[in-house]
This record gives C-alpha cells, structure tokens and sequence, in this order.
C-alpha cells in the first residue's frame, strides 16, 4: 500500500555561537533528542577562543562562517538564512537548552497549522542560578503570556521559528546593531499586504537567562534606546523613564518581599532599575 501521507516541512535550526562551551552541548544534545530529530543544525561560531567549536563538532551539524568584517546580526542572520536546506528555519542560540522533547515541535506547530506569514517564539526559563530579579523579569516577559500581551510589542529571536521564504523575501536589517529580531518582527508586523502574526508558544520550553552586571545591563539597555529610537520612533523623556523606573522598583519589592532568602536583593532593586532606565534614555538621545 503506498503511503499517502503529506511529506512533513524540513526543519533547519541555526545555532549562533560566541564562547558558550559550558552550555552548548546540552543545548545541541536538546535539539537532537527531539521527537522527530531535526532535518538539519547549523552552527555558526564567531571566533570562540574556549572549546566551544570543538565541543559542537561532537554532534552532526554542518559549521558555516559569518561574513568577514566587523559582526552585523542581521548580516550574519541573512547568510545562515540563506545557507538553510529546510522549508522551516529555527534559530535557538547556543546559550538557549531545550528543556524536552517537545521544544521543537511546539515551537513549529503554529507554523504547520497551515498559515504562511507567522514568527513563533519560545518561553525562556530562568537558570537554577539566575538573581531572584532576573526570574522575576522571566516570568513577566514569559510565563503564561499574559504580562506580554499588554506590553506594545515583544518578541524573541533567541528560540523561535518561521518560514524560510519569510525570511528570503524580506532580511532582516544588516545595519542596526541591537534589537534587530524585534526591528524584523514590528516592521512586518504592520505592513499593509501579508502581515506576519507574531505567536508565543508557552509550551515550548527553553532554559535561558543572563546574571547581567551593572556595567553589561548599561550596556545592554543603550543599546536597546538605540534601537527603539529606530523602530519605533521613540523620543527620550528622562522623567519617563525615572518614572518607569519607580514603577518596577516597587514590583521588584513585592515580588521580594514573600520570599525570605532573596531579601539581600532589596537593596539593589533600585541600583538595577535606574541603570537600565538612565542607559535606555541615553542611547535613544539622537
């Protein structure tokens, strides 16, 4: 009897990678152990100087450089794209692990529903070791989705998925240097002919968190003022931001004070908050 059943969509998972040997191969033996296995990985490390090319070379995955030059994420991002064999691209960063066999068909499962123009992306659970804030602010930008859905707009690129064409028929930004998943997801969003739906998938679990300093959080947040002032034409307000800066401060304590051994984290609420804010300030100033 012949078998009659559609051919499935082959998947390609691109994993981007910077110096990541303790995580990465608990994330490549994540993406292998899904039920079916992907169609194939990609790994693209960008000049590791720990163990972290040799570490990925234990699984079967195919290593595709970055463009020569100075790092441009959409750059790098457009090439893996166009690089990809399968019908579906998921990028999952080498820092984000699978947390069972149903990541990846959970994550592509929007897509299968028959709809061409959709973005998925993962929820992202904090580490064991992640600060008390920074579970927190996981579980607001994640957990059920319901925080999120009052926000403007949010997405991820760290674990998510679409359509390869998406992707062909419109890179992302090769000039913009922070934010450059969301930059791709607003802008498509909103056009006029096709939109793409943007979907969060709460049962696609991946473990991803960053213990950020106050230095690498200023960083971090500058760069995003950046970027907001690019996609979403935002103007600085310093009392906006001081004010935003009070607001979370004070769901920072409530969110502390139940929980006895994370008291030692009160103090620095604050700290944390007018960095990120003041820094967001700066890199929207034109």
């Amino acid at each position: 009897m012949s078998d009659t059943r559609e051919e499935q969509p082959r998947v390609s998972v691109i994993v981007r990678a910077h110096n990541d040997e303790a995580l990465i191969e608990r994330t490549l033996a994540g993406i292998f152990s899904q039920l079916p296995p992907p169609f194939e990985v990609i790994v693209c490390d960008d000049n590791s100087t720990d163990r972290t090319r040799e570490v990925a070379a234990k699984y079967p995955v195919r290593f595709v450089e970055r463009p020569d030059g100075p790092y441009k994420p959409g750059r790098t991002l457009n090439a893996l794209v166009r690089e990809a064999k399968g019908d579906i691209v998921v990028f999952n960063n080498s820092d984000a692990v699978p947390l069972d066999e149903h990541w990846l068909s959970e994550l592509v499962k929007p897509l299968l529903s028959g709809a061409p123009h959709v973005f998925t992306f993962a929820n992202q659970l904090p580490r064991p070791d992640a600060q008390a804030l920074v579970r927190k602010d996981n579980e607001r930008a994640f957990g059920d989705g319901k925080v999120q859905a009052t926000w403007r707009f949010f997405f991820s690129l760290a674990s998510s998925a679409t359509w390869r064409q998406n992707l062909l028929d419109v890179p992302f930004d090769d000039g913009i240097q922070y934010s450059e998943d969301v930059e791709w997801a607003w802008r498509n969003s909103r056009r006029e002919k096709d939109p793409v739906k943007i979907v969060y998938c709460p049962d696609s679990h991946v473990e991803h968190s960053h213990n950020y300093t106050l230095r690498e959080l200023a960083k971090r947040f500058r760069g995003e003022g950046a970027a907001d002032r690019v996609i979403f034409g935002d103007r600085p307000s310093l009392v906006r931001e001081l004010v935003g800066a009070a607001r979370e401060t004070l769901r920072d304590w409530a969110y502390l004070l139940p929980r006895p051994r994370d008291w030692a984290e009160i103090p620095s609420a604050p700290v944390r908050r007018l960095v990120q804010r003041i820094a967001h300030w700066r890199g929207a100033r034109p």
